[in-house]
């Protein structure tokens, strides 16, 4: 399964973000690129959030995806919060990971509202990667917050975990990209 864009434009109060951008994903690849240059605003086109001035988008099938913002349940514990969108995965799996990122079995025991910001953010990355269903996989600065060492590991899970489906990660940290070994795309070549 292949994501297709073809041709995608898409202007805000009269600045171009994308303008006539084209790209074939067929497995997973990083997306770098400065900030403003219309990453986030490509993905939030690939899972329907936003709409194109022109252009077309396929092959995005059932999806899952890492925001900015962490967006959990905040009174759910993280096993739980993976549970809820894993389709069919179970909490002793869901905590399985996540005590393999570092979460220790009191840590597994809060609401979410309670977690640090970096177990907040990987809790969210296992979220979508723990995704049963999900084919195809969007992740926004999905490492922010994690120190070099939980960087490493979270990216080794991500790896592991994504397998060959299509992903787009985007971020703006150079050794993330190198640990993932993933082919990189600079946003602003042609």
């Amino acid at each position: 399964m292949s994501i297709i864009i073809r041709d995608l434009c898409k202007r805000f109060d009269g600045k171009t973000v994308l303008d006539h951008f084209s790209w074939e994903v067929n497995g997973p690849v990083v997306l770098m690129g400065p900030s403003g240059c219309g990453k986030t605003t490509l993905l939030r086109i690939l899972m329907g959030l936003e709409t194109p001035d022109s252009g077309t988008v396929s092959g995005v099938g059932h999806m899952a995806a890492v925001f900015q913002e962490d967006r959990l349940c905040p009174q759910l514990t993280a096993g739980s919060n993976l549970v809820l969108a894993g389709h069919g995965l179970t909490l002793r799996q869901a905590e399985t990971e996540l005590r393999a990122l570092g979460f220790a079995e009191s840590d597994l025991a809060l609401p979410a509202g309670k977690l640090s910001g970096g177990q907040k953010r990987r809790a969210a990355l296992l979220r979508a990667l723990l995704c049963q269903d999900a084919d195809t996989l969007f992740m926004d600065e999905p490492f922010t917050g994690m120190d070099a060492e939980l960087v490493a590991q979270a990216a080794s899970a991500t790896v592991r975990l994504t397998g060959n489906r299509p992903a787009v990660l985007v971020t703006h940290d150079e050794t993330a990209a190198r640990l993932l070994g993933w082919p990189v795309r600079n946003f602003l070549e042609s």
